[in-house]
């Protein structure tokens, strides 16, 4: 039957589909559908119902709303005191939009009814019954769907009718909602509604099995919750407290939060299950409990988001520290892996240096620059195999290791964790920490660290390692093989005017409660302090006088009635702090016989090391004085040995140490001195104790001294190199195979000095004896004819004393 197109106004509906034969209310409150109401009420109340194909769209075009919707007839409108219409709707036909009329209100449409097929056949009374019975079995199993809906649904004898009904209650999509109400044809719709049907039907059978499961859990729990209410009941009328179960309680809670290993947690239940059946006053009692309270106190799983920004990274290295090129490239190469990885091995870093460069400070620093926490322990002193590994439980007081207690005061699983001053361990009959430190820096083996008292693997492949030294010589060669070394050298005196005037000056300034205009230093006066009241490779000392110039300006400003403003400069520094102690510039002004200059590499940094010889007729004595160690003592003994097979060529008779007693002193006698590196020093102090030949005050050097008179390289070269420049030296003689290592030099040090590669001995005695012929030592021996004792070179004396 042909039907007339009608002229209505269309309402966009959001998330809703209203079908034929449906009563809804809406809540409207867009100007153009309230406007569309109220046309629709002017007119006949008949309006179309179309749902749009986005709900967040607010204004949403012709394009954007389905074309096939309802018919409907506004029941009732009700305008609500915030500016909203409430509607409640009654949805007729189903209907089709033709066109869009032109209006700019609202949306005025022309809709054409859609034509339904009522032809009921057998094979559509047959799935009408099989929906109902279908139907019934949902409704029973979900609660939401009123048991009236099944009489209702039962009375409708229109098959297009009966779908419409059954589809509102359905918990469909908004998409399948749409798509049924498109299919005109009944027996098509109702195929639709009934695979609908049978699959919520088995969604809400799972969920009924999974409820049912949950009940008998819950069941389970409230057993267990009553009989834990009357276990405690009967504790209390025994009189223990209910503190006791409370703490178990909140372990309990804690313990489940947690996201622990397996091995972790099954230890946790079983102390707790022990737990619960202990008396709360028993000693056992609290050794399980600490040890709970311990495992659930560890950052299982919890790591910092680790800062990888390379550039920020550089900025706060840079802003904490000047210098120290070596460890800061190395971290920025770390940061740039992990950018690149999802998974990285911490690295295990090894910081090596005098007091004062910075070493722990820096650990400090590479913390803030990857975004992680920072823990430091100090091992000096540390002699127990426990304090890193923690004692067994079975120990009365037992603790976890100094390890294990660090990721406890973190908080986090991967932070920078400074093992400081690992050279300072030593071992007892409690055996040797170094040695437990093996499996913690391996980062093969790190990531199942066992501590004694925990008795389970934690992972710390995470934590980023770095340890600090003053000397390599106090860790065991196995420890060094698991860490990467880096040297920090002693700060030049450039290096230092700059730390201070970026670090140590406001520092101090603030921390004594001065201001920029109350003191300045210049750079001479900075200089002053360096040269002549510090005397160490690194800056502690630098600081400790700053802050007492800093002092002694605070009590001037604090006494005087007038605003202070003071300029240090030279003078002012040696009035602030008195009498200097250290003289600037050990070298020995004029060229001496039988004293040469040596270069000595120390835990403060680089020294000078004068070595004296003296030669006096004797009976082929030698003696050697200043707290010498053995490897220093078998140098003088080589140095003694070279200068008598090279008798002849240093114009000396055959038999010269057999008429003539050797003494050879190193001053400041209450130091330990150790080492090869001064044995060129020693022959050539010894070369011109028996020539009479002075030795250049101007020059020093370092090198190990063999039998043949090679020259064998040493270590600590750019200490040596600094303290040469620091004491006024003009020529150093070096190894020629450490000539490789100046590519490391600061370029000011090397601009400083003359520094000359030798590869014998004869070379160095060429340069640092002051014979008038210098080509000595490039001569045939035979030249020079031995006659007598000291009879040598006629413009050279014999020293004095000597017959």
């Amino acid at each position: 039957m042909s039907r007339e197109p009608v002229i209505v106004p269309l309402l966009p509906l959001r998330d809703i589909v209203v079908l034929p034969h449906m009563v809804v209310p809406l809540f409207v409150g867009r100007e153009k559908s309230v406007r569309a109401l109220e046309e629709a009420m002017q007119r006949d109340r008949m309006l179309f119902l179309s749902a749009q194909r986005d709900a967040k769209t607010d204004n949403p075009g012709p394009e954007e709303i389905f074309q096939m919707g309802t018919l409907g007839v506004i029941v009732q409108l009700v305008k609500l005191p915030d500016g909203t219409v409430k509607v409640l709707v009654e949805g007729k036909k189903r209907a089709e939009v033709q066109r869009y009329e032109e209006t700019d209100d609202y949306f005025l449409i022309e809709a054409l009814e859609v034509d339904e097929d009522e032809t009921i056949t057998v094979e559509t009374q047959a799935l009408v019954r099989s929906i109902n019975d279908t139907f019934e079995t949902y409704v029973k199993l979900n609660k939401k769907v009123p048991p009236e809906m099944l009489s209702t649904v039962a009375s409708i004898d229109d098959p297009g009718r009966l779908a419409d009904t059954i589809v509102a209650h359905l918990n469909v999509k908004l998409e399948d909602k749409q798509r049924l109400l498109e299919i005109t044809s009944p027996r098509e719709r109702l195929e639709e509604i009934y695979a609908l049907i049978q699959a919520e039907i088995d969604l809400l059978q799972v969920e009924t099995r999974i409820r049912s499961r949950v009940k008998k859990q819950m069941e389970r729990s409230q057993k267990e919750y009553y009989l834990n209410e009357q276990m405690r009941a009967i504790q209390k009328e025994l009189g223990e407290r209910d503190e006791f179960k409370n703490e178990l309680q909140e372990l309990e809670e804690k313990l489940d939060e947690l996201n622990l290993p397996e091995e972790a947690k099954e230890k946790c239940d079983k102390e707790l299950r022990k737990l619960k059946m202990m008396s709360p006053m028993s000693a056992e009692a609290t050794v399980v409990r600490n040890y709970v309270d311990w495992i659930l106190s560890l950052p299982w799983g919890k790591y910092a988001e680790e800062c990888k920004d390379i550039k920020n990274a550089e900025r706060v290295l840079d802003e904490d520290h000047y210098g120290l090129e070596k460890p800061k490239e190395r971290v920025l190469e770390y940061l740039a892996v992990q950018t690149l990885v999802e998974k990285m091995k911490g690295p295990i870093l090894c910081l090596v240096g005098p007091p004062g460069v910075g070493k722990t400070s820096l650990g400090r620093s590479i913390a803030r620059a990857t975004g992680r926490d920072f823990v430091r322990i100090s091992l000096g002193g540390v002699r127990d195999e426990a304090e890193i590994r923690g004692h067994r439980r079975t120990y009365i007081g037992a603790l976890p290791g100094k390890i294990v207690q660090g990721l406890k005061k973190a908080g986090t699983g991967n932070p920078v964790f400074l093992l400081d001053e690992i050279d300072k361990m030593s071992m007892d009959f409690r055996g040797d920490p170094s040695a437990a430190l093996l499996e913690v820096l391996d980062p093969e083996q790190n990531d199942t660290f066992n501590d004694h008292y925990l008795d389970m693997d934690y992972d710390l492949s995470n934590v980023m390692f770095v340890t600090t030294a003053n000397s390599l010589g106090g860790i065991p060669r196995p420890l060094q093989d698991r860490m990467e070394i880096i040297h920090l050298p002693g700060y030049i005196e450039e290096e230092k005017l700059q730390i201070a005037r970026n670090f140590l000056i406001p520092k101090q300034i603030a921390a004594n409660g001065l201001k920029s205009e109350n003191i300045e230093f210049t750079d001479q006066g900075v200089y002053e302090v360096i040269r002549r009241y510090t005397k160490e490779a690194g800056v502690r000392n630098l600081e400790r006088e700053l802050g007492g110039i800093c002092r002694k300006v605070a009590r001037e400003v604090v006494s005087s009635d007038e605003p202070v403003s003071v300029r240090v400069g030279s003078k002012q520094a040696r009035k602030y702090l008195g009498v200097p102690k250290y003289r600037y510039g050990r070298r020995e002004d004029t060229n001496q016989v039988g004293i040469a200059t040596g270069l000595a590499f120390t835990e403060v940094g680089g020294e000078l090391l004068l070595i004296e010889a003296l030669a006096t007729s004797g009976k082929g004595k030698v003696q050697l004085s200043g707290q010498l160690g053995d490897v220093m003592q078998e140098s003088a003994k080589a140095a003694l040995s070279y200068v008598r097979r090279r008798a002849k060529q240093l114009g000396l008779a055959r038999d010269f140490h057999q008429k003539v007693d050797l003494h050879l002193h190193i001053p400041e006698g209450g130091v330990p001195k150790d080492g090869p590196s001064a044995g060129i020093t020693m022959v050539t102090a010894l070369a011109s104790a028996l020539t009479g030949v002075p030795v250049r005050s101007d020059l020093a050097m370092t090198g190990e001294v063999t039998l043949r008179g090679r020259v064998l390289p040493i270590g600590g070269l750019k200490e040596k190199l600094i303290a040469a420049l620091r004491g006024e030296i003009k020529t150093v003689l070096i190894p020629k195979e450490n000539e490789r290592e100046l590519k490391e030099i600061p370029a000011k040090v090397k601009r400083g000095l003359t520094i000359i590669p030798v590869e014998t001995m004869d070379e160095v005695l060429q340069h640092a004896l002051t014979f008038e012929d210098p080509t000595i030592f490039t001569r045939a021996v035979d030249e020079y004819p031995i006659e007598e004792i000291f009879e040598i070179t006629p413009s050279v004396e014999a020293p004095p004393g000597v017959n």
